[in-house]
């Protein structure tokens, strides 16, 4: 029995936090892994702000699904993706997910991950938070969610911005169970 590549799904919503992803994509070229996208309108507004790009732009990412396409593959549990990433993770969506509210398609393939048990980690996107925000991230974490705050480390020493962006890339890949070949730990 061959195993196939782990299949990962990234979705990007309107939050803040843009300078994340491309590094995020650069890091899983390292790896062998197929990205599969899913951006809403308002994340492809953010990135166009803040990365002057849009989504099919970004790198290693080999097909795009429409957040309002509700009929994707991503929508059930037989498409067998190993894991999830919403990157950047606005609260709206934290919300819908909490709840269980599958409003499109980011919304009803976090749902999938979820009870189909893989891997599901939301790189939320807010400060300060209020009490809901923090209500609604314990109760996807008991849902089974990993909740990462979009937080690079600094005890690396990163010089710049595109270097601190690295080091939550590679934490980000650790809770998709990938060894980023190079990564540096403490």
């Amino acid at each position: 029995m061959t195993s196939q590549k782990p299949k990962i799904l990234l979705a990007v919503t309107g939050a803040t936090g843009m300078l994340f992803l491309p590094s995020f994509l650069e890091s899983l070229a390292e790896v062998d892994v197929t990205v599969h996208g899913i951006c809403s309108d308002a994340g492809r507004d953010v990135l166009q702000m803040e990365q002057g790009m849009e989504p099919e732009a970004l790198p290693l990412v080999s097909r795009w699904f429409a957040a309002a396409d509700m009929a994707a593959s991503p929508a059930s549990g037989s498409s067998h993706y190993h894991s999830m990433v919403i990157l950047p993770c606005t609260m709206g969506t934290l919300a819908a997910i909490a709840a269980g509210m599958s409003i499109n398609l980011i919304h009803r393939a976090a749902d999938v991950m979820l009870k189909e048990r893989r891997r599901l980690v939301l790189a939320v996107r807010e400060t300060p938070l209020n009490r809901t925000h923090l209500q609604n991230m314990l109760t996807v974490h008991d849902a089974g969610g990993v909740i990462c705050p979009t937080l690079p480390s600094y005890y690396l020493n990163p010089t710049s911005l595109e270097e601190a962006a690295k080091t939550y890339s590679w934490r980000l890949a650790d809770q998709l169970g990938l060894d980023i070949p190079g990564r540096k730990r403490w």
